[in-house]
């Protein structure tokens, strides 16, 4: 019994650090829309997909009761609605 606790405990430290690596490279992609206060080069359709399959991680994760899958895909749902923002708010501008 010990062994299979150990292994889950495994299992979930490498959900965490892969969900934590994942969810930081997405960062400075959101941090250089707000930067630039453009958002042009970003797909309407991928942002639009992306949080639509972040979203169903998220509830996969609640009813495996999983706290990586919930937790990064979470947060990188956050950081998704912010780039659909910048999307919206700054999409067709021209940079000048």
């Amino acid at each position: 019994m010990g062994e299979r606790s150990q292994d889950l405990e495994s299992t979930e430290l490498l959900g965490l650090v892969g969900g934590l690596l994942t969810t930081i490279s997405f960062i400075p992609q959101v941090v250089r829309l707000y930067k630039l206060q453009s958002a042009r080069e970003v797909s309407l359709s991928f942002v639009s997909l992306f949080i639509v399959g972040l979203a169903l991680w998220t509830l996969y994760g609640v009813v495996l009761s999983s706290l990586p899958v919930i937790m990064w895909n979470s947060i990188t749902l956050l950081l998704a609605l912010g780039m659909l923002y910048a999307k919206l708010k700054w999409g067709r501008r021209l940079s000048g």
